[in-house]
C-alpha cells in the first residue's frame, strides 16, 4: 500500500464526508477530499462529522490528515444569470467558511462558464467582482474543467485572461490553482509539458487531481476512471505528478480498493 507521501508529496483520495479521517488511514493517505453536502445541490454546507466542525479539524489535525472541501457542482462564478451568480457567490462563501471551521487546507471550485451566446469577457469579469467580495480564509482553487466551448478554464487562453482578471483583484493572492489530469486530457490539452504551460500563466498549481478518462482526448466528457482503464497518456500523468509539486487526490470509483489501486499505480510510475 502506498505511504502518505510520494516523492515528498502528500497524497490521498475524495472520499464520503462522513469520517474523512478513517477513509484515509483506509487508503494509506495523508489527505482526504469531500463534499460538506450534496454536490448537486443549493443546500449546505453540512458537517457530517461526529462532533462537528470542531471535533473533525481536532481530530485530523491529530491525525496528521490534511483536508481539502469540494465546493458543489452547481456553482457558476462566471455566469451571467443573476439567478445562477449571486447564489453562487453567496454559497462558495458558505463553502470557503465553513472549510476554515474545520482547519481544510483549501477549497476548490470549478471554473464554470457562460453561454454560447455571451461575451467571455463577462465570465472573467464577474469571477473578479466574486474573488473581491469573498472573504477567502483559506487558499480558493480554481480547477479546470473537461467540456463547454465557453468556459473559463478548459484551454490555455481563457486560463490565461481568467488568470488577468483575477489578478486585478486585491484577493488575488487567496487564489490558487487545482490542476485536473482528466478535465485536461478531455479538454483537449497535452499532459506532457502542461504543468510549465500552466505555471506560465498562473504562476501556481497548488493541487494536482490525478484522474484517468474514460474519453479520448479532447472529448469534453468529465467522466473519471481508474488508470490503466482510460485514455490520458499515463506518462504525461506520470510527469504531471512528478513535477507539480503539489498534493495529490485521485477522484477514481472503485471505493477503498480501486483508489488505493490509483494510489499504488502512482508510486510505481513515477518512483
Amino acid at each position: 500500500m502506498v505511504g502518505v507521501r510520494l516523492l515528498g508529496m502528500l497524497m490521498g483520495a475524495h472520499v464520503d464526508q462522513d469520517d474523512p479521517i478513517a477513509e484515509a488511514r483506509a487508503r494509506g493517505a495523508g489527505l482526504s477530499q469531500f463534499f460538506l453536502g450534496d454536490p448537486q445541490a443549493w443546500k449546505g454546507p453540512k458537517v457530517a462529522y461526529p462532533g462537528g466542525a470542531a471535533a473533525l479539524r481536532a481530530d485530523a489535525e491529530a491525525a496528521g490528515v490534511a483536508l481539502y472541501v469540494h465546493a458543489p457542482y452547481v456553482l457558476n462564478l462566471a455566469s451571467t444569470n443573476n439567478r445562477i451568480r449571486i447564489p453562487s457567490r453567496q454559497h462558495l462563501q458558505k463553502q470557503l467558511s465553513a472549510a476554515a471551521e474545520i482547519g481544510a487546507a483549501g477549497v476548490i471550485v470549478h471554473g464554470g462558464h457562460v453561454l454560447a451566446s455571451d461575451d467571455p469577457e463577462v465570465g472573467f469579469e464577474n469571477w473578479r467582482k466574486a474573488i473581491d467580495g469573498l472573504t477567502i480564509e483559506v487558499p480558493l482553487l480554481i480547477e479546470n474543467t473537461a467540456g463547454g466551448a465557453n468556459a473559463m478554464a478548459r484551454h490555455l487562453d481563457r486560463l490565461a485572461q481568467l488568470w488577468d482578471a483575477i489578478s486585478a483583484s486585491p484577493n488575488a493572492d487567496r487564489v490558487g490553482f487545482c490542476l485536473d489530469t482528466c478535465h485536461a486530457h478531455a479538454g483537449g490539452m497535452e499532459l506532457r509539458g502542461l504543468v510549465d504551460r500552466i505555471r506560465g500563466i498562473t504562476g501556481r498549481i497548488d493541487l494536482v487531481h490525478a484522474n484517468d478518462s474514460r474519453d479520448a482526448f479532447d472529448s469534453g466528457a468529465d467522466r473519471h476512471t481508474n488508470f490503466g482503464q482510460g485514455f490520458c497518456d499515463p506518462e504525461g500523468v506520470a510527469e504531471v505528478v512528478s513535477t507539480a509539486g503539489a498534493p495529490i487526490v485521485v477522484e477514481t470509483p472503485g471505493g477503498v480498493e480501486g483508489q488505493r489501486g490509483d494510489l499504488d499505480w502512482l508510486a510505481a510510475v513515477t518512483g
